[in-house]
């Protein structure tokens, strides 16, 4: 079904003993209506706004079976900013970080994705976006990543991934980008269990610094979080961690909370238009690196009829070959 974007002008976000505070105020609160998520927890949540939430294979297709193909097409506008940049720096949370067996790959590799994203073809699929600041580009900074070894929390709770994010600012860890380019993602070492999702991206302040954030699962063994990358060059839950990390990157370039830019008139971000869609087997970044990793909308490709079709059948997702 189509679920119109819910907006929550009524709810008042939880201050965090941090410092930290979700996107948007009573005043001026993020639209945070997604057709990824039901409305009935959208509503309740007095939280940062999980946005672009990538569901599992399984989600996504029983949502995708009640949509009618071609009824929402291009993303519109919605009058607020998007990321002309990023910098970006991977935190790591959860004890299983020490252990080299469970890390293998996944914080190298990472590092390398986020590096070799910066001016790749598959950034520039992003790059038609505009707001009130001006037009997405396809350059990035990636500083790296933090290890924190405490418990990680749930990513049920968006609260609490702020709150590591902030806890890294407190701490020296993280400089908040003083333009509000900062985006931040945190890799739990926590499985998803029965949550239908495999990662989100949000907002919120830290010491009254804005922000953009993400949260994934650990997928290791995640069907449903699974790319299905047969290449070999990367571990399953290096591959399964890129592919949706490729999913929230873009959605926080061209719709960052408050008060949201680009999303269709069913809600979807341009990560959700093309969910669990891939127009090549593996795309190349800007480093060498190669990943199986979903496309992402474009209006001008679906204007043109150029662009590959997504699960609806609509012909405007770019794999960024």
């Amino acid at each position: 079904m189509n679920i119109t974007k819910l907006a929550v002008a009524s709810v008042t976000l939880i201050a965090l003993s941090s410092g930290c505070s979700g996107a948007g105020d009573a005043a001026n609160a993020p639209d945070v209506g997604n057709p990824e998520l039901a409305p009935a927890t959208e509503a309740k949540t007095a939280e940062p706004p999980m946005l672009g939430v990538h569901l599992t294979r399984e989600e996504h297709a029983s949502r995708q079976a009640t949509i009618t193909p071609n009824v929402a097409g291009n993303m519109t506008y919605h009058g607020g900013k998007i990321m002309p940049t990023y910098v970006s720096k991977a935190i790591f949370w959860g004890a299983k970080w020490a252990n080299s067996s469970f890390v293998g790959d996944k914080i190298t590799g990472l590092d390398s994705w986020y590096t070799g994203h910066s001016n790749s073809n598959y950034s520039k699929t992003v790059d038609e976006y505009t707001g009130t600041n001006g037009k997405v580009g396809a350059s990035g900074t990636h500083q790296g990543h933090i290890i924190d070894t405490s418990t990680a929390k749930s990513g049920n709770s968006t609260s609490a991934i702020l709150a590591e994010v902030c806890k890294q600012v407190t701490a020296g860890n993280i400089t908040v980008d003083p333009s509000g380019n900062g985006y931040y993602p945190v890799y739990v070492d926590l499985p998803r269990g029965s949550s239908g999702f495999c990662a989100y991206h949000s907002a919120g302040t830290c010491s009254g610094k804005a922000l953009q954030f993400a949260f994934f699962w650990s997928v290791d063994g995640d069907s449903g979080c699974d790319p299905q990358d047969t290449s070999g060059q990367h571990s399953q839950g290096l591959a399964a961690l890129a592919n949706v990390s490729g999913h929230e990157l873009a959605e926080a370039r061209s719709d960052p909370a408050n008060p949201g830019a680009w999303f269709d008139s069913s809600g979807a971000e341009n990560g959700d238009k093309c969910a669990w869609t891939f127009g090549a087997p593996l795309v190349t970044f800007s480093n060498g690196t190669k990943w199986k990793i979903q496309g992402e909308w474009s209006n001008a490709a679906f204007s043109a009829g150029t662009g590959y079709p997504n699960s609806s059948g609509q012909k405007g997702c770019l794999s960024g070959l």
